[in-house]
């Protein structure tokens, strides 16, 4: 049971899953297996395991296969129509949907990165205080995921993001106020973005 004194419980995670696999021959990436299953249920795996009570997903490419295939019992999906125009738009759908909710943060993981585990989505998670705290995982220094979005930062984030850029030019804008959280230690930041790096899934 979730403690109600615990601010945590005001982050919901956000899985962007949407994506069509354009360099991988138009596989869709939340459908690829990791260690015996899809990597959308992975993704929700590793949330649920960093103490994420509420977990919703983005879903677009083959979404119907994805609902069929992958076990997300208990998250709520959203479906992104626009998920071909890019990342961004995914990123919006997501933030669209917690803004219907009570949430005051949303912690954004990435499908495609399996090499992020429970460990640094757990500090990232940990840093949050309050809605218009703005997280990144770091590696050596350099922004990565996941990151966590306060409140405050929601319309400006959606109104910022565009093609595959997320929350880039966002968080660029606003550097001096991101606190970055050094995970490199834990977790290893790659993308499955190609044939040659489904080496990385198990």
């Amino acid at each position: 049971m979730t403690d109600i004194q615990d601010p945590t419980a005001q982050v919901a995670g956000l899985v962007l899953a949407a994506g069509g696999g354009r360099r991988l021959g138009g596989r869709p990436k939340a459908l690829l297996e990791h260690r015996g299953r899809p990597l959308v249920e992975h993704a929700v795996g590793v949330l649920r395991a960093a103490g994420a009570a509420r977990i919703h997903v983005v879903l677009g490419a083959r979404a119907g296969d994805v609902r069929e295939r992958a076990d997300l019992a208990g998250c709520v999906l959203v479906d992104n129509p626009d998920w071909e125009r890019g990342m961004g738009s995914s990123l919006r759908a997501g933030l669209a949907a917690l803004a219907r909710t009570d949430a005051r943060a949303a912690l954004v993981l990435l499908v495609d990165q399996p090499g992020i585990g429970p460990e640094a989505v757990a500090r990232v998670l940990g840093a949050y205080d309050g809605e218009h705290a703005l997280v990144s995982a770091a590696y050596d220094g350099t922004r990565g995921h996941p990151v966590l979005f306060g409140a405050a930062h929601w319309a400006g984030i959606a109104e910022a993001a565009t093609g595959d850029r997320g929350a880039r030019a966002y968080l660029k804008a606003h550097e001096d106020a991101v606190h970055l959280v050094e995970c490199a230690d834990v977790a290893r930041p790659y993308d499955i973005d190609t044939e040659a790096d489904l080496s990385h899934l198990e």
